[in-house]
């Protein structure tokens, strides 16, 4: 429990753990519940209405948890509705999870609710023309955990995007949520903090790979008494995704992450600069934050520490310039988005001229996790110099697309003909001969042929062919793609996309 974490009275941590309890309380009342993807690629596909006729259908039936908790000797007997953000198999949404069952349903529609309610909440049954059926044996996969696209994957910082209810704060608490920001709040030294992610090898994960805790501890000497935090949401290359289902799907994860980062190097104030474009991550970290100001996490008396942690939420009008980091920085100001030349670094003048720490969603939702589970448990996956796991989007020509997370140092091919399903023919057929390359980190990135299948896919690796693991989407290119035109598809989104600062990026394009 939070407040005996704190080992003193903290009205604050107290009621953090009377909301957590409630919520673990409120989830016993249901037997079974309804788990519906809502992340983006779900929503446009009508996973609302789905969730909606689940509620309806339940309630007219007299099984839904509002009708029953409350009546003598029904505890247990209900069922519970609730959506989730991203499951990561995008290529077959919407889907419905049942718990605790596990039963994975694919490709579920509004009209297919009133059958899974009958015969499977109902008579026990499975609805099996909606359970994933893998194209290449044809075997019906129950769960999740019979699925090759989830079964080849190691879901660490993806773990709870699933599974919990990204606009409902109590949901988080109950899973162990901000209990890292309790300890690096009240147990830790900056210090300790900084020293941590040295020891833990984390590394960004927006592009450049360079190390967080070092990128910390610079910030931390610095003798500013005011210094920012800023989160990096301005996911802009093509065909990348992970940022954003991050938001969409455990925004309170990300807020941790911000909190600790600004307890590690002193700031009390920060920002999570999130694109436009993202409507859904936008509505669900402003709601995130708001919910935990109201509850006292954050503040004037942040967990009731006693110390001062602000959080605001930006919007980016969608510049790809703006990922990097000081073209970020002048857009917060209210400035044209144009990046500076470095140094001086943003660990020592960033922010209104304030020592400022800049780390991307993906890399700040891991730091909870090495708080709660230590530096050696992160280094346990990946390789050495590239430790932990990475978020793909993986999308193109291949069977299965959708988010993924794999340790770093798993193999290209493993990923897209293992996890992806293979690659899709123009004739629609599947396999390992249709492959011709993938483009990996975006426009600044390159275009990974047969040759690098068996390479592994981490810092090191791709640097040394001249290619970059950027913010980690993949795109598969079948034996019809033209390169040429995939290049000019790239030059042409440069140039969409200059700020016209540098003459190299401003004439060359």
């Amino acid at each position: 429990m939070l407040a005996m974490d704190n080992h003193r009275k903290n009205p604050v941590l107290e009621n953090l753990d009377a909301m957590a309890l409630r919520h673990t309380e409120e989830k016993k009342r249901s037997a079974k519940k309804v788990l519906v993807c809502a992340g983006t690629g779900c929503v446009a596909n009508g996973a609302l209405k789905i969730i909606e006729g689940f509620k309806r259908l339940l309630a007219e039936k007299g099984m839904d948890v509002e009708t029953l908790a409350l009546e003598e000797g029904r505890e247990g007997a209900a069922t519970g509705v609730a959506w989730s953000g991203c499951q990561g198999f995008c290529q077959m949404g919407p889907l419905v999870t049942i718990v605790p069952d596990e039963i994975l349903y694919v490709k579920v529609s509004p009209e297919d609710v009133g059958e899974i309610v009958e015969r499977t909440l109902i008579g026990g049954e499975l609805v099996e023309r909606l359970l994933y059926r893998n194209p290449s044996d044809g075997k019906i996969c129950r769960d999740a955990a019979e699925i090759p696209f989830y079964m080849g994957q190691t879901r660490i910082v993806l773990d709870d995007c699933g599974r919990i209810d990204p606009e409902n704060l109590s949901d988080y608490l109950s899973n162990g949520g901000y209990a890292s920001a309790v300890r690096a709040y009240f147990d830790m030294t900056e210090e300790d903090l900084v020293e941590l992610m040295k020891k833990s090898g984390l590394r960004g994960r927006g592009g450049g790979g360079f190390p967080t805790g070092r990128k910390w501890g610079e910030a931390l000497k610095q003798s500013s008494a005011v210094k920012y935090v800023i989160c990096n949401g301005d996911e802009g290359d093509p065909g990348a995704f992970m940022d954003r289902s991050l938001m969409e799907g455990n925004p309170h994860r990300v807020i941790e992450g911000v909190m600790i980062a600004g307890r590690a190097i002193g700031a009390s104030e920060s920002y999570i600069y999130v694109r436009a474009e993202y409507p859904m991550a936008v509505k669900r970290v402003r709601k995130a934050v708001a919910d935990a100001l109201a509850a006292g996490i954050l503040g004037a008396d942040a967990l009731g520490s006693g110390r001062s942690f602000h959080c605001h939420v930006m919007e980016g009008a969608g510049a790809f310039v703006c990922g990097e980091e000081t073209a970020l920085i002048a857009s917060v100001e209210g400035k044209r988005g144009m990046p500076s030349p470095k140094p001086p670094f943003p660990a020592e003048r960033g922010l209104f001229g304030m020592p400022t720490v800049i780390n991307n969603v993906e890399t700040l939702a891991y730091v909870p996790l090495i708080v709660s589970k230590g530096a050696e448990w992160f280094r346990s996956y990946g390789s050495a110099e590239s430790p932990g796991t990475k978020t793909f989007a993986i999308t193109g020509h291949v069977a299965n697309t959708g988010l993924i997370e794999v340790p770093f140092g798993e193999t290209l091919g493993r990923i897209v003909m293992e996890i992806g399903g293979g690659v899709c023919g123009e004739d629609g057929s599947i396999g390992a001969e249709e492959f011709k390359a993938v483009q990996i980190g975006g426009p600044s990135g390159a275009c990974l042929t047969k040759e690098h299948l068996d390479m592994p896919l981490d810092f090191e690796s791709l640097k040394k062919i001249g290619a970059m693991v950027g913010s980690g989407g993949l795109v598969v290119m079948n034996k019809s793609a033209c390169m040429v035109s995939v290049a000019k598809f790239f030059m042409q989104f440069t140039q969409n996309e200059s700020c016209g600062k540098c003459v190299p990026c401003r004439e060359g394009t």
